[in-house]
């Protein structure tokens, strides 16, 4: 934790991009419970809910590739304030459905507001080694997940609190979180001998018109590094049984432990608690274990994860149930902390954004997926049965990660800051 503050202290751009991500995404957290909130108080009906997570969801999905590129060829800084500034207009409109209450606007303001994200979100992925030295690398990773964890918690909290006064004010502070975010990105400036913008080669007007190709080049690249490829299936892996969580959590406090809205609450409590401990064990795993120790760390996490997701989902009582849920939580933590502090220090500046909005596309559509299986499933199956068999889903990705290791398939990458021309991005996939 120490680290945290000395990093907050020290690197000014660091600190006014943390500052952003925790309002835009408490703002964030608001939005989503005051959507959910509203689209149950005017139609009654779940399916209604399960359609504005889906209008969120197709929408992060299709622009990935889109924001990728755009995000590799010009000024990241720029897009990403274009893109807050786009989603603070966007979530003043959900006010209009307080007045029309019409509910296809929840539909179509969620998607826009997904539609604009990934410039975002990928953004700040890619932006994150250029802000910061190398030594301080893996504490911005480590504190911008935490960070992102905590506000999920606080967030909920606070969003289910202002919407006690007035949707109104739950959108209207979304908006402003947006602002404030934009605010902060706009105050940060490159260091000396660094850009916002990828060193590239001038485009030719084929390539302006035809963004596909550089996306294609974007996936041969991720192809070509053994570890980025393995890195990225394994979020995709995880996401067939994460998905599912998000219907579940509901589902094993109302009906499986009929605890209510207040079992609910105290399952995300204590995912978020998991994440929180997770993250800060992945910090300092992270500076510790050698290459070798971190791919065997990986593939123990993932068993513990999905292990202690079977157990919660056996469970007899929601005490214990809450323990396991806790433990799953902080393995995923510590494996998404050190994965991606690796991905930083591995992928060339050159390919970022598209690696990282790629990395984004794919785990939202298996997540969409996920939800989808498990939504069906439940009309058909216990939670119980649908939460056993995501947990084993999510830890078969161990398989295939130790497989990767022990057959020598996931070699030490190069060091980050290798010329991107260097790199041979026409192969076979070696993972």
């Amino acid at each position: 934790m120490r680290e945290f503050f000395i990093l907050l202290r020290l690197n000014r751009n660091y600190r006014y991009t943390w500052m952003g991500q925790v309002v835009s995404e408490i703002g964030d957290n608001f939005n989503n419970i005051a959507v959910f909130a509203l689209a149950m108080a005017l139609t009654h009906s779940g399916l209604v809910v399960t359609g504005i997570m889906l209008a969120r969801a197709v929408p992060a999905v299709t622009v990935g590739p889109l924001a990728g590129v755009l995000l590799d060829r010009f000024d990241r800084q720029r897009i990403m304030i274009a893109s807050d500034l786009i989603r603070a207009v966007v979530a003043l409109g959900f006010i209009l459905v307080l007045r029309g209450r019409h509910i296809w606007l929840l539909y179509l303001f969620s998607a826009l507001l997904m539609l604009a994200s990934p410039f975002f979100t990928a953004g700040r992925s890619a932006i994150l080694p250029t802000i910061t030295t190398d030594d301080e690398l893996h504490t911005a990773n480590s504190l911008t997940q935490t960070t992102q964890w905590t506000t999920l918690t606080v967030g909920t909290f606070l969003g289910a609190t202002v919407i006690a006064i007035g949707y109104t004010w739950a959108f209207v502070f979304n908006a402003l979180s947006f602002v404030f975010s934009a605010w902060a990105i706009w105050h940060l400036k490159a260091p000396k001998g660094r850009a916002f913008r990828a060193e590239r080669k001038s485009l030719t007007e084929a390539e302006v018109v035809r963004p596909w190709h550089e996306y294609r080049e974007g996936l041969r690249y991720m192809r070509s590094v053994p570890l980025v490829l393995a890195i990225a299936l394994l979020a995709v892996g995880w996401a067939t049984g994460g998905g599912a969580a998000q219907i579940l959590f509901t589902l094993f406090g109302e009906v499986v432990f009929n605890a209510g809205a207040a079992g609910i609450a105290m399952i995300w409590g204590c995912a978020g608690i998991g994440l929180l401990i997770g993250g800060v064990l992945g910090n300092w795993l992270g500076r510790r274990l050698s290459f070798e120790r971190y791919k065997v760390a990986v593939f123990i996490d993932y068993i513990v994860h999905g292990g202690a997701y079977v157990l919660f989902s056996r469970m007899p009582r929601i005490q214990l149930a809450l323990i396991f849920i806790a433990l799953s939580r902080t393995a995923i933590a510590i494996n998404s902390v050190m994965n991606y502090s690796y991905l930083l220090r591995t992928v060339t500046n050159q390919y970022r954004g598209r690696v990282f909005a790629t990395m984004e596309a794919l785990t939202w559509s298996m997540m969409m997926i996920s939800m989808m299986g498990a939504g069906i499933a439940s009309t058909h199956y216990s939670a119980r049965t649908i939460g056993t068999v995501a947990g084993l889903l999510s830890s078969s990705t161990a398989l295939f990660w130790g497989w990767a290791n022990w057959t020598g398939r996931l070699p030490r990458p190069e060091a980050l800051g290798v010329d991107a021309r260097e790199v041979e991005v026409h192969g076979d996939p070696v993972v």
